[in-house]
């Protein structure tokens, strides 16, 4: 694992290369693939250097990280056509990836907890330094705040867990079993909000519709799955006081989903929707991961990869038509089929990813959580047909309404998507749809 972090480290000289933009990507490119093709597929740890080590798990989260990295350069064209900073930018991006990579890829609990922390900054200086509206110094306190408050409590817990048993080791974890409620409450809390959790999600809005393409891409893609990922590997210390708890968490989950759905059916704004329709998602794969059931597990699994690609690519649809427009707001893009017919398609195909409809990874993802909470209760069956229904109500309504209509009579000019546009969308879908014929993977980590 450490020759990837050497490669990351030694790309941060290219970050300040004259014109270096195009080149840095296609090295992320180049890592993506050579990471690819070093694959852990097995739920043992392997590739074991130092603190450093990827099982199945951390394996997909790391190739997700990279792969939505590569994908931000080619969707921030704009910040290297303005020249608005963009060798510091690169530089942000290449401390963003080189944290979250030692986050998912250690397998001591301080280390995650230490890298964990620190993906926050490199994220808080994108969306204040390259967002859109003077609202973002504001959302960026939101976030720094709601992920501080929440985090501290699990570090006491991590200190106190060390004084008694001498070792963080994840490889240890399955051996123990805490009755303790106030360090059960500490150690999950920072990931429930970092998830986010229905009710601790306020942060969430505010820093994706604030956030630049490349700030909501990587919120969206991995941000959020850094609590998931957290959360599958400290549930394993609190399986009996997990399942007294699960109740209360799965239900404010569903119950939550199903809210949010509601509220994404009156937002005017293209991106707001977009970020509450990720917390209904993230909802249902957090009461997956409540049921304590290898269902459950491996569905959230395919569910976070599934969202990470599926929202990344929405949020670059919202900036594409943002970009022609200047406005992320409903009433203005409308009648979009009119100006850009061919981008239509990819609208259609993303949006109906996101509402879980067959061939995307959604679906399964969505199958395997449903199986896996009605074992567990058959009452969750009523939330969970609300949710699936008006996730592809939400989903038909942003298509629909951006789509179809009578285009804005402000908007006098056409302008159809760049081929960079079409090749980004493309590498969002194409694995999304095809990781499902080799879904046996996403099965194996357990």
């Amino acid at each position: 694992m450490l020759k990837f972090l050497f490669m990351l480290l030694f790309m941060i000289p290219m970050c300040f290369s004259k014109n270096g933009f195009w080149i840095n990507q296609l090295m992320y490119f180049l890592m993506s693939f050579m990471f690819m093709f070093n694959g852990s597929f097995n739920y043992l740890w392997m590739n074991i250097s130092y603190f450093f080590g990827s099982d199945l798990l951390s394996f997909s989260l790391i190739l997700l990280s990279f792969w939505i990295c590569t994908l931000m350069i080619l969707a921030s064209e704009s910040i290297y056509k303005m020249n608005n900073f963009y060798n510091f930018f690169l530089f942000m991006l290449l401390m963003l990836l080189l944290f979250l990579y030692c986050t998912f890829s250690s397998m001591n609990l301080f280390m995650f907890y230490f890298f964990f922390e620190s993906s926050l900054i490199p994220t808080l200086i994108l969306i204040m330094g390259w967002g859109y509206q003077p609202e973002r110094l504001q959302a960026g306190i939101y976030l720094l705040f709601y992920t501080l408050f929440a985090s501290l409590p699990m570090m006491v817990g991590i200190f106190y867990y060390y004084n008694n048993y001498y070792t963080l080791d994840f490889f240890f974890f399955n051996d123990l079993y805490y009755f303790n409620m106030y360090m059960y409450i500490c150690m999950i809390f920072a990931f429930l909000v970092k998830m986010p959790m229905y009710m601790v999600h306020l942060w969430l809005p505010k820093a994706h519709v604030e956030a630049p393409v490349s700030g909501s891409m990587i919120l969206a893609g991995i941000m959020l799955k850094l609590g998931g990922y957290g959360l599958l590997r400290v549930l394993n210390m609190f399986i009996s006081i997990g399942m007294t708890f699960s109740a209360l968490l799965v239900s404010i989950s569903m119950v939550g989903g199903v809210l949010v759905s509601l509220i994404c059916l009156r937002q005017s704004d293209l991106k707001l929707l977009i970020a509450y329709s990720s917390v209904a998602h993230m909802g249902m794969v957090l009461a997956g991961m409540m049921t304590f059931n290898c269902w459950g597990f491996c569905g959230s699994l395919m569910m976070m990869i599934a969202h990470g690609l599926c929202s990344s690519g929405l949020f670059c649809l919202a900036n594409i038509s943002y970009e022609r427009m200047n406005s992320r707001s409903m009433f203005m893009n409308k009648g979009l089929i009119n100006l850009m017919p061919s981008m239509t398609l990819w609208w259609f195909l993303l949006s109906s990813s996101n509402m879980a409809a067959p061939p995307s990874m959604n679906l399964m993802g969505e199958i395997s959580l449903l199986n896996s909470l009605l074992s567990w209760t058959w009452v969750s069956m009523f939330s969970l047909m609300l949710l699936s229904f008006f996730s592809a109500v939400y989903s038909l309504y942003l298509y629909s309404y951006s789509q179809h209509g009578k285009i804005y009579s402000g908007k006098y000019s056409c302008s159809s998507g760049y081929l960079r546009e079409y090749l980004l969308l493309f590498l969002h879908w194409f694995p999304l749809n095809l990781l499902v014929l080799k879904s046996e993977f996403f099965m194996l980590w357990i």
